[in-house]
């Protein structure tokens, strides 16, 4: 950690915009000063508004880096590897995606999924593969308007009026119609 770190709170970036040092971030994130200088040597998460360019210099961060670096702490924490990680953060900037901070990233503990929208995710390990989710509620909705145009009638309703002669069983099921012949016999 550099002695100059550890001065508390924002700083004016050259552009204008609200800068936070590396000891402030990794407070805010919730990881470690050596995570955040390995992520920022290997380019996983590089500051926006001022990376370090020699001894004595300091990175700055930007509130949507801060996010960033959450996201990735959440994913490790979930048991995303870090190998895995980078590649999901690499297919999206290899599609142009600039802003991370403005993707959503869902996981199942083991691959990185960017959901685009409620009916489409992209599966970002697999190089942008896309995979489908179904969503209940609106299935639901689909089949309510469906139904609103076709017959209906009651579960427990009238039984039609019997001849003497069983129900004959659906074709090709051998063990009802044994019953049936059994029933009669």
């Amino acid at each position: 950690m550099h002695e100059s770190d550890s001065v508390e709170g924002p700083l004016v970036g050259e552009d204008g915009d609200t800068g936070y040092r590396g000891v402030t971030a990794c407070q805010a994130v919730g990881i470690s000063y050596r995570q955040l200088d390995y992520w920022a040597r290997t380019a996983l998460v590089l500051p926006s508004i001022r990376d370090a360019s020699g001894s004595g210099t300091q990175r700055l961060y930007s509130f949507r880096d801060l996010v960033v670096l959450k996201v990735v702490k959440r994913l490790l924490d979930a048991g995303v590897s870090l190998q895995n990680i980078r590649k999901a953060i690499e297919t999206l900037r290899s599609r142009g995606v600039e802003d991370l901070a403005g993707i959503t990233l869902i996981s199942d503990g083991t691959t990185v999924y960017e959901c685009r929208s409620p009916e489409e995710v992209v599966d970002l390990l697999q190089g942008g593969q896309g995979v489908f989710g179904i969503a209940i509620g609106g299935a639901f909705k689909e089949i309510q308007g469906s139904l609103s145009h076709l017959p209906a009638e009651p579960a427990a309703g009238p039984q039609p009026v019997g001849t003497g002669v069983p129900e004959q069983p659906a074709a090709g099921d051998e063990l009802a119609a044994r019953r049936a012949r059994r029933r009669a016999g």
